[in-house]
C-alpha cells in the first residue's frame, strides 16, 4: 500500500522551503499547515468514528498527537504522508497512516508470541498467590503471633501473681517452729517456682516451633513466587531487547540504526518507554525507505488534552525531547536542517533600558526575546550586559528572572548584602509584582486565584505541567482588564514565581484554559509572546523605602 497523498486541492501559491524543519523548535511552514488542515478533515470524518479523542470528556477519551512530512516522490510530484505518535485503539494499520518502524501487534509475530508466554507467567504468579494453603498458612501464622503473645503474656502475668503469692507464703512458713515442716514447705515452694519458670519456657518453645513451621512453608512458597516474578522479569527484559533491536531506523543516508545503537545501554536501562513510536521518526522512516524526499514537517495535537500537560487541539508542537531527540538526531544526518532559533539571539538591542540604578541595584526593562542571565547556547544576556557595562561590579546577582520571551522589570542586586535582603522580600511574598498579558481568547471570569501546582516536563523541557503528586505550589490572582476582538487583556499578579507559572495558568484546561498571546510552548507562535512584567514594588535592602517602578506594556487590543 502507497500512504503518499496528494493534496486534494491547489498547492501552487506555496513555496517550498530549501532547508528541512528543526522538529525541536520550529514554525510550521505554509504547506504542511495545509496538509495538517486536509489531514484533519480526514480525522474527523474517518477515524472519530473509530476512537474516542474525548469530545465527550468521557474519561476514557483523549487526544492524539498526529503528524504529517510534506514530500516528494520519484515522479516529482508533491504530497504528504501522515503519522499517529502510539496506537488508535491498540491498532496500527489504518488507511492513510504510514505503519510503525516496527509492528509489535503482529498476530504471528515474536511479540505477540512472547507476550502471550509472559501473560501465562503473570496467571501463574497470580494463581500462586493466591493459593488456598498459602493464605491458609498466612492465616495461621497471623494467629500464632497475635495467640503466642496474647498466651505468654498471661502466663507471665499468672507467673508473678504466683511469685507474690510464694512470697507471702515463706514469710508465713518461715514462722513455723518444726524445722522438718518449714523446710519441706519452702522446697515445695521452690518446686512450683521451677514448674512455673519450666512451662513458660515451655510455651515460648511450642510457640516458636509453630511460628517456624509455618514460617519455613511460607517462605518458601515465596520463593517459589520470586523466582516466577524473576522468570517474567527476564522474559519481558528479553523481549525488550529484541523488539529495541527490531526498530531500526534509517537517516536521509539510508545508515540503519536500531534503539539500541541509538541509546547506548547504561547499568542494564532500557531506552525510554514508546521510543519510536511517535509520528516524526515513523513518517522519516517511511519516507526514505520508499524513495520519498523529505520537505517539511509538522506535528499537531488533535483532541481532548491530558489532564496534566497542556495540548490544545489542532495546535502545532515540536518533537519531544527524552524520546525523539536522540533518534532524530540519527534520522536527519543528511538533510540540510533550518537553524535552531534557541542558538540565535532573536532581539538585537544596542543598549540597557536602565529605568533605575545606585550603589546597591539596579532595574532593567528587559526586552521580549531577550535571555535574563546567558543560556546554554546564547551567552548574551542582561546579566552579561551589565557585566561588559560595570566591570567593576564584582558580586552582580539576580534576583528574579524573566522568560526569555517575556519583557519587563528585572532587578539585579549588586553586592550579596542587598541580594540576600531582597531574596528574604520574595521568600516571605512580600514583593508586589504586577504582569499584563493578551489572551488568546475570551474567560468567562473577570477576576480569580488560579492554584495549580507545576513540575518540570521531563520528556519535553523547557515546558512545564501540572502535578499535584510532585508539584511545587503555584498561585496566581487575575483581574481581567478588557475583553475585544476575542482577545483578553489581563493583568496577573503572581503570589509564587515558578517556571512559566503564568503562562500554564492561562493556557492549562484547569486554569483559564487560554493561552497567552504567541506563546510557541502552550499555545500559538505570533510575533513577539505578549506577556510584560509591568510593575515591580519591594523595600530597598540599604534605606528601607519602598521603591515602587512602573514600565507600561503598550499592549493594545485593536
Amino acid at each position: 500500500m502507497s500512504y503518499f497523498t496528494s493534496f486534494a486541492s491547489d498547492i501552487s501559491q506555496f513555496s517550498l522551503p530549501e532547508k528541512f524543519t528543526f522538529p525541536f523548535n520550529y514554525t510550521p511552514e505554509p504547506i504542511a499547515e495545509f496538509a495538517a488542515k486536509e489531514l484533519q478533515a480526514y480525522i474527523k470524518l474517518q477515524i472519530e468514528p473509530l476512537h474516542n479523542f474525548g469530545w465527550d470528556n468521557s474519561p476514557q477519551g483523549i487526544g492524539k498527537m498526529f503528524g504529517v512530512l510534506v514530500v516528494r516522490n520519484s515522479k516529482g510530484e508533491v504530497g504528504y504522508i501522515s503519522a499517529f505518535s502510539g496506537k488508535l485503539g491498540m491498532k496500527n494499520d489504518y488507511d492513510k497512516f504510514v505503519p510503525p518502524v516496527y509492528d509489535m501487534l503482529l498476530a504471528d509475530g515474536f511479540y505477540k508470541e512472547e507476550e502471550v508466554r509472559i501473560h501465562l507467567k503473570t496467571q501463574e504468579i497470580h494463581s500462586l498467590e493466591q493459593d488456598e494453603e498459602f493464605i491458609q498458612w498466612q492465616e495461621e501464622l497471623e494467629f500464632a503471633n497475635n495467640q503466642s503473645v496474647l498466651e505468654i503474656a498471661i502466663f507471665k502475668e499468672e507467673k508473678k501473681i504466683a511469685k507474690l503469692n510464694r512470697e507471702e507464703k515463706r514469710q508465713e512458713i518461715e514462722t513455723w517452729p518444726d524445722e522438718v515442716e518449714r523446710q519441706k514447705a519452702l522446697k515445695e515452694l521452690d518446686n512450683e517456682s521451677a514448674k512455673l519458670h519450666y512451662d513458660l519456657k515451655h510455651l515460648t518453645l511450642h510457640w516458636k516451633n509453630v511460628i517456624l513451621a509455618l514460617t519455613t512453608k511460607i517462605d518458601a512458597h515465596k520463593e517459589v513466587i520470586r523466582r516466577a516474578r524473576r522468570q517474567r522479569k527476564n522474559m519481558s527484559v528479553a523481549l525488550q531487547h529484541r523488539l529495541f533491536e527490531n526498530y531500526t531506523f534509517l537517516n536521509a543516508r539510508m545508515e540503519s540504526k536500531s534503539l539500541h545503537a541509538i541509546f547506548p545501554i547504561h547499568n542494564g536501562e532500557l531506552p525510554p518507554s514508546g521510543a519510536g513510536e511517535c509520528a516524526a521518526p515513523k513518517l522519516l522512516h517511511y519516507a526514505y525507505a520508499h524513495n520519498l524526499d523529505p520537505i517539511c514537517l509538522a506535528e499537531f495535537w488533535y483532541g481532548k488534552s491530558p489532564n496534566s500537560e497542556i495540548r490544545k487541539h489542532g495546535y502545532f508542537y515540536p518533537a519531544c525531547k527524552t524520546k525523539c531527540l536522540p533518534i532524530l538526531t540519527h534520522m536527519l544526518e543528511g538533510l540540510e536542517l533550518d537553524p535552531n532559533p534557541l542558538e540565535d539571539n532573536p532581539a538585537k538591542i544596542t543598549q540597557l533600558d536602565i529605568v533605575f540604578e545606585d550603589e546597591d541595584i539596579i532595574v532593567i526593562n528587559k526586552p521580549y526575546d531577550f535571555l535574563s542571565v546567558p543560556g546554554r547556547n546564547i551567552v548574551d544576556s542582561i546579566y552579561t550586559r551589565i557585566q561588559m557595562l560595570y566591570p567593576e561590579i564584582k558580586e552582580l546577582m539576580v534576583v528574579h528572572r524573566l522568560d526569555m520571551s517575556t519583557s519587563g522589570l528585572i532587578l539585579f542586586a549588586k553586592n550579596k548584602s542587598a541580594h540576600k535582603h531582597i531574596q528574604l522580600q520574595f521568600l516571605h511574598k512580600t514583593i508586589h509584582k504586577k504582569y499584563v498579558a493578551i489572551l488568546d481568547g475570551l474567560i468567562l471570569e473577570n477576576s480569580g486565584i488560579i492554584d495549580l501546582p507545576l513540575v518540570v516536563d521531563y520528556e519535553n523541557r523547557p515546558r512545564q505541567k501540572v502535578c499535584y503528586e510532585h508539584g511545587k505550589s503555584a498561585q496566581t490572582r487575575y483581574e481581567v482588564v478588557e475583553k475585544r476582538n476575542n482577545k483578553t487583556l489581563i493583568h496577573f499578579f503572581p503570589i509564587n514565581g515558578r517556571t512559566h507559572q503564568l503562562r500554564v495558568h492561562s493556557a492549562h484546561q484547569s486554569g483559564l484554559n487560554t493561552p497567552i498571546l504567541g506563546d510557541d510552548l502552550y499555545g500559538k507562535h505570533d510575533k513577539r509572546l505578549f506577556l510584560h512584567a509591568e510593575e515591580l514594588s519591594f523595600i530597598h535592602p540599604t534605606t528601607n523605602e519602598k521603591m515602587n517602578f512602573v514600565v507600561e506594556s503598550g499592549f493594545s487590543l485593536d
